[in-house]
């Protein structure tokens, strides 16, 4: 009774126990997790996944669906009855029991099942793991037993190779002895009497065989070895110094103490004669043969006698036959360079190798490049010549670079050859294949002028390559042998025959424009010398003979003008002014601008062309430009026309500092020569052509030496020797002279100071020539002021002075007087056309620009406004009826005073007109 009062209601109408006691939802989420971990899904979630329809897991697991309680049995059809009959309950309930109970029994042996598989399959694990276990300690011994192996192979690989060496160092003596005795048959050295005396032969080794370079590095160790680690340089210096010191049968043996080896000093003579004899090969096989190439040569041409000519110089035997041996010479410098480093004979073979060349090639070319330089000046004259020689040098330098890098460049021995280059046969036909070289070609001038120079370039022969076979595409300056001193010694040697011949010619020149050509032309070679390194030994020749051309262009340009200027005596046709500007406007001169006489450029002494030349652009209008613009030029006063020319001439061809010097003393002496020539024309023609003479060359002078930009400013110093005498009277009186005390109590150094001084003065030719010009321009304003209105400007001084003085009143004097005033203007106004028309004359002859002319006369018309002023202001002052002054005559005198100012200004205004 109890039990079905407990039990839940059965029956699909049975209603689960939520109905009555609702879980919450986190009640229903810890039940969910501990079914999760622990048996499976509850009853409820059974009977939700029947609900459902399909199959859950916990029916296709076994132990899920033991562990899961029995699902509750269905409500019955009636929820709120419970008056089920008792024994349909029983019934029901002992049914799901022994459901249950087989199903739990089967699940019991299941898991029996599972229990025992699980056990053997851990007892196989842990087997697994202790055989792992094994595995790991034999992989750890193995491990530190290969360690142990490794660390044993290590140290005998050490001992092994500490032995090797030690074996190789005590075997290393005995190769250098072995090496010593081998060699010297090969290189034809044999050593009698235990090696005392050394007897030479012919050498079986030949220096072009494969084996010579080795061999060659066999003596080399051998010597090292013997002359440092032996100790035979020490012995054999020892040996000398007792030989010297004792008697010569005195026993050699022992020489060499401090632990010296036996019969190391013998060896190490033998390994310097053997030593010695390889390099005499290379030295017979070199030095040996490129000098009797070059005798052979000079022979066969007859060099001495007969010259080369210059277009045949690279396809003669000069070439070809150097360009055969080229090859194999430069193998065996290569081998001597390689060596360098290691002995001391290596280097002065080399050097015997390259003063051999150089002389050598000295020989065969010096007389060639002489006469081809005399034949040049002989047949162009010295400024063509200069030009064709520059290119001729241009080019034989850089022929003579390519041909020594053969010989002495940094190139590697070609494959294949072994034996010697063919000398004469196979080069002489190559060099007459290569005759199409770069030529000269020369074109005679067709007016005077200096020959033009044409280079034909042929791709048979480039500037680098020359005629013997050089690579075309070598970059010459790439290769730093070129820049040996032996080689440009020879360079400068056959480049100095330019500046033997320029030199002679230049003594004998004396006109400026053939030294301006000269220098230029050379300038302009030497730009084109200098564009490349191969060649610098051409431009520092063409740099001497510049040097040269412009000390003699001073020189004469000095004389020139120091005769011209300095030393220059005026004569009466030199200072014919006006008559010289008479003349030329006699010739109906074309009026020129100021550009044109006072303010152009630089004058130079080109004559005209002449009456048959003709051009693109010349024409008779021109033509007779030229000629009025030359009449212009000869009617400036000689000294300044010389020095505009030289200094013209000059500016582009001297050193700046040079060309400001010469026009500094030039400037200065022609300022002083104008000014003496102005006191000249002033006594013959009066003083307006003085002034104007004057102001018209100053202006020109300063107008012209703009151009050239300097300062015309500097310092001299001068020794004074005033004091000398004085100062060597005190040195003789002090007998208590000191004089090799180094200090300033000396009495040598007392004498030189108190005896010799030194003035230094500052010299400004620029701010003298301003001076001159504004003085004489002051000049002309006062003279011409005086030549317009002298009896007014006298009257205007004469009342300053006498109102100035406390003696006597104005009034009083009698040049106030009303008659003496009016006729002092009158005097004025009837002089002032025809003065005004002569000073107007004047300056239009001497300064043909209007604005100049303008600008001289304001300062005058100035000054005689400011006096017509000052009279008026006087004649203001005077009282009627005293000195004959009433309203009259006062307004005559004005009037007059009028009329003079109209005229004057109207001169003025007339010559801006004109501008």
């Amino acid at each position: 009774a109890s039990a079905t009062a407990t039990a839940p209601p059965s029956g699909p109408s049975s209603s689960s126990y939520e109905s009555y006691a609702p879980r919450s939802n986190a009640q229903r989420s810890r039940l969910s997790r501990i079914a999760a971990l622990t048996a499976g899904p509850t009853a409820v979630a059974a009977e939700a996944a029947k609900k459902s329809g399909g199959p859950s897991d916990a029916e296709k697991d076994l132990l899920l669906r033991a562990m899961s309680p029995p699902p509750p049995p269905a409500p019955s059809s009636s929820s709120s009855s419970f008056s089920a009959p008792a024994s349909d309950a029983n019934d029901n309930g002992s049914m799901l029991l022994d459901a249950t109970l087989a199903q739990t029994y089967a699940s019991t042996d299941h898991l029996s099942l599972l229990l025992k598989h699980a056990a053997s399959l851990r007892f196989a694990l842990r087997a697994s793991i202790n055989i792992a276990d094994d595995v790991g300690r034999r992989h750890a011994d193995l491990l530190r037993q290969s360690g142990e192996l490794s660390a044993a192979a290590e140290r005998l690989q050490a001992e092994a190779d500490v032995r090797t060496r030690h074996a190789e160092e005590i075997g290393m003596p005995l190769r250098h002895y072995d090496a010593v005795d081998r060699i010297g048959v090969l290189v034809g050295v044999l050593f009698k009497d235990g090696g005392r005396t050394i007897v030479r032969g012919l050498a079986r080794l030949k220096v072009d065989s494969d084996g010579f370079e080795p061999t060659l590095d066999e003596i080399d160790d051998a010597l090292a070895y013997f002359e440092n680690e032996s100790g035979g340089r020490e012995a054999l210096d020892e040996l000398h110094s007792r030989r010297r010191r004792r008697d010569r049968d005195e026993d050699e043996d022992g020489v060499g103490g401090g632990g010296l080896q036996s019969g190391s000093l013998e060896y190490y003579r033998r390994a310097l004669a053997l030593h010695d004899a390889a390099l005499f090969l290379i030295r017979e096989a070199v030095a040996d043969r490129i000098g009797q190439t070059a005798r052979d040569v000079a022979s066969a041409l007859d060099i001495s006698r007969k010259p080369i000519a210059a277009n045949k110089l690279e396809a003669s035997l000069v070439y070809t036959r150097f360009h055969g041996i080229s090859v194999r010479s430069n193998a065996l410098i290569s081998i001597v360079k390689d060596r360098l480093d290691r002995n001391e004979a290596y280097g002065e073979l080399l050097d015997l190798c390259r003063n051999s060349y150089c002389g050598g090639r000295e020989t065969l070319l010096r007389n060639t490049v002489r006469a081809h330089m005399d034949k040049l000046r002989d047949r162009h004259g010295l400024v063509g010549m200069t030009r064709l020689a520059s290119v001729f040098l241009i080019r034989l330098c850089t022929v003579e670079t390519s041909l020594y890098l053969d010989f002495f460049g940094n190139k590697k021995k070609p494959e294949g050859k072994s034996g010697e280059e063919s000398e004469d046969g196979a080069d002489e036909s190559k060099g007459e294949a290569g005759n199409e070289e770069d030529k000269v070609a020369v074109e005679a001038p067709s007016s005077g002028g200096s020959p033009r120079v044409k280079l034909s370039r042929k791709t048979s022969s480039s500037a680098s390559g020359g005629t013997g076979g050089a690579p075309q595409n070598v970059d010459l300056a790439s290769d730093p042998a070129f820049r040996d001193v032996p080689f440009q010694t020879l360079l400068a040697n056959l480049c100095a025959s330019l500046h033997r011949t320029v030199r002679r010619g230049l003594v004998a020149v004396h006109d400026l424009d053939t030294l301006c050509q000269v220098v230029s032309v050379l300038r302009e070679e030497r730009g084109l010398a200098d564009s490349g390194p191969t060649t610098s030994a051409a431009a520092r020749a063409i740099g001497a003979v510049i040097v040269d051309a412009q000390e003699r262009l001073i020189f004469c340009a000095n004389a020139q003008l120091h005769k011209e200027v300095v030393r220059f005596k005026a004569g009466p046709e030199d200072l014919d002014y006006p008559g010289k500007l008479l003349r030329g406007e006699a010739a109906e001169v074309p009026p020129l601008s100021a550009e044109g006489t006072e303010g152009g450029g630089a004058v130079t002494s080109q004559a005209p062309p002449s009456a048959g030349s003709t051009g693109s652009g010349s024409s008779y209008k021109d033509d007779d430009a030229i000629q009025a613009q030359l009449r212009v030029y000869e009617s400036w006063f000689p000294p300044m026309r010389s020095v505009l020319r030289v200094l013209s001439k000059i500016f582009r061809v001297v050193e700046p500092r040079v060309f400001e010097d010469i026009a500094l003393q030039s400037v200065g002496s022609v300022t002083r020569s104008l000014k003496d020539g102005s006191a000249y024309i002033q006594k013959k023609s009066g003083t307006v052509h003085a002034d104007l003479f004057l102001v018209k060359h100053l202006l020109i002078l300063r107008e012209q030496l703009s151009p050239f930009d300097i300062q015309l400013r500097s310092v001299e110093r001068q020794l004074d020797f005033s004091e000398a005498g004085k100062a060597v009277t005190r040195f003789l009186a002090n007998r208590n002279r000191r004089l090799f005390s180094l200090s300033t109590e000396n009495a040598l150094v007392a004498l030189l100071r108190e005896g010799v001084s030194i003035h230094e003065t500052s010299v400004d030719s620029k701010r003298d020539l301003d001076d001159a010009l504004r003085s004489a321009c002051n000049d002309f304003i006062e003279h011409t002021s005086g030549a317009l209105c002298g009896p007014a400007l006298l009257f205007v001084e004469n009342c300053k002075g006498a109102s100035a003085s406390a003696d006597a009143g104005l009034m009083t004097q009698p040049f106030m007087a009303a008659h003496h005033v009016l006729a002092v203007m009158g005097e004025t106004t009837e002089r002032l056309p025809d003065e005004l028309a002569e000073v107007s004359t004047q300056m239009g002859l001497y300064l043909e620009n209007p604005a100049t002319q303008s600008i001289l006369l304001k300062p005058v018309v100035r000054k005689i406004t400011r006096a017509l002023e000052d009279a008026r202001r006087f004649v203001g002052e005077a009282v009627d009826g005293e000195c004959g002054w009433d309203a009259e005559a006062r307004s005559q005198v004005l009037n007059m005073m009028q009329s003079i100012e109209v005229m004057v200004k109207g001169a003025v205004s007339r010559h801006s007109s004109r501008q």
